[in-house]
């Protein structure tokens, strides 16, 4: 089965081994045909505390790595200088 996948910024590095990744949505709403900007902040898990605030990353879905960590960063497409 394929892991989902998301890609988001990174809002907040405050945490160790941990990131809260904003994950944004764009879509056309059904009725009112109105481009809807929806997110959502998730934490993903960074074993060796490789990316910062800004970098944009790709996250997996994994298993559950704590209370409310259920993602992974898999790779930092783009860092901030």
């Amino acid at each position: 089965m394929e892991r989902k996948t998301r890609e988001g910024v990174v809002v907040s590095d405050a945490m160790q081994k941990t990131r809260v990744v904003k994950v944004e949505r764009v879509f056309r709403h059904p009725r009112y045909e109105r481009v809807v900007r929806v997110s959502k902040k998730l934490k993903a898990h960074d074993e060796g505390n490789e990316s910062h605030v800004g970098d944009r990353v790709l996250i997996e879905e994994t298993r559950p790595l704590s209370k409310e960590k259920r993602w992974r960063i898999r790779q930092i497409l783009s860092r901030v200088s």
